[in-house]
């Protein structure tokens, strides 16, 4: 085929192409391995040599001809094709929003820092321990030997007889840490943390919750000084308005024992649903650490005083954010936890 043929059938080809895929294509019956141009490249080796540079050259204006037409019809399709992609995904801000969800901290998780801030800026340390305790530790040191009927309300879950069992309470780290301080050294720390105990899950109860405990031993500490830490928490928990009340109670490993309530933040103590019309929230155990207690681990009571208090993080949580079910702080459904995103918290607080 000769150079001349070629080039008219280029112009003719390429007339009127509106496609990118035809365009292609034509690209490949010239330009391609066996295409047109290519063919003609390779008939040189037959051409005489005094017309070799002449047919050279004539082939080389084929080929510049077809790239310089395919290019602008290239940029020209390509450019045509982002116009009406433009304007196909253009976005309409005339349209509503749609609403984007948003991670926010666990309302647990929240709480805990917050109780954990208060205490640190008091001098405490936060201390933890581990899950699956000794019944040394859990139990025995705690002043409840075995066949106390504290165990019985407490059923436990052992793992291994009755010696190795998950921890009913966090007060087995107190009784890590006042060992480790060796009877010589004022002991401030709160243990936040699980605890497991056998116990059917309802909207008030659960098998394993996280509970708040701490402990404070030094010397010339008094009840005084329980009732003074619990004002400054809740009164950052609940307001400036809150008070706050002991009433006489039991517990093994402390003595005196006290039940500890708050004034209801609801009702500023008139009488509500919250408060059970009484005007006061009970909310925390605490009392005076027990002699016996500070005896086996080693401080002498004579020297020695303290106070110890828990309470379930869940618990005060559910008053704090007005849930009503302890089972939505571990529902992963999405409908109940958006209730509590970081916009419904700040506005609580």
């Amino acid at each position: 085929m000769k150079v001349l043929e070629v080039k008219e059938m280029i112009l003719e080809d390429l007339k009127e192409v509106n496609d990118l895929k035809i365009l292609n294509d034509l690209r490949v019956k010239y330009l391609g391995k066996k295409g047109l141009i290519t063919e003609l490249n390779s008939e040189i080796k037959n051409i005489p040599n005094e017309e070799k540079k002449v047919f050279g050259q004539s082939v080389n204006e084929v080929r510049t001809l077809f790239q310089s037409i395919y290019d602008e019809i290239k940029n020209r399709l390509e450019t045509e094709a982002l116009n009406r992609r433009l304007i196909s995904e253009a976005i309409d801000i005339s349209l509503p929003s749609t609403k984007v969800s948003m991670g926010a901290p666990n309302i647990l998780e929240k709480l805990i820092e917050e109780v954990e801030e208060v205490f640190m800026s008091m001098g405490y340390d936060v201390v933890d321990g581990p899950e699956i305790e000794e019944d040394k530790y859990n139990f025995e040191m705690l002043n409840i030997p075995k066949g106390h009927p504290a165990r019985d309300a407490q059923d436990t879950f052992y793992l291994e007889g009755e010696e190795i069992l998950l921890r009913s309470q966090t007060s087995p780290v107190q009784v890590r840490t006042m060992l480790k301080g060796k009877g010589e050294m004022p002991v401030r720390v709160i243990c936040p943390g699980k605890t497991y105990r056998r116990d059917d899950d309802d909207a008030t109860h659960s098998h394993q919750f996280m509970q708040i405990e701490g402990l404070l031993v030094d010397k010339d500490i008094s009840l005084s000084d329980l009732k003074g830490t619990f004002l400054i928490l809740f009164k950052k928990l609940f307001g400036d308005d809150v008070e706050v009340r002991f009433r006489p109670s039991y517990y093994p490993f402390t003595e005196p024992s006290v039940e500890i309530d708050i004034s209801c933040f609801n009702c500023k103590g008139k009488g509500c649903n919250i408060c059970k019309r009484t005007g006061w929230i009970t909310i925390c155990g605490a009392g005076m650490v027990h002699p016996d207690v500070l005896r086996m681990s080693g401080y002498d009571p004579e020297v020695w005083s303290g106070f110890a208090f828990g309470f379930g993080a869940e618990r005060v949580a559910m008053l704090k954010y007005d849930i009503n079910d302890i089972r939505t702080f571990y529902n992963t459904d999405l409908r109940e936890i958006k209730n509590f995103d970081r916009g419904e918290l700040e506005n609580n607080d």
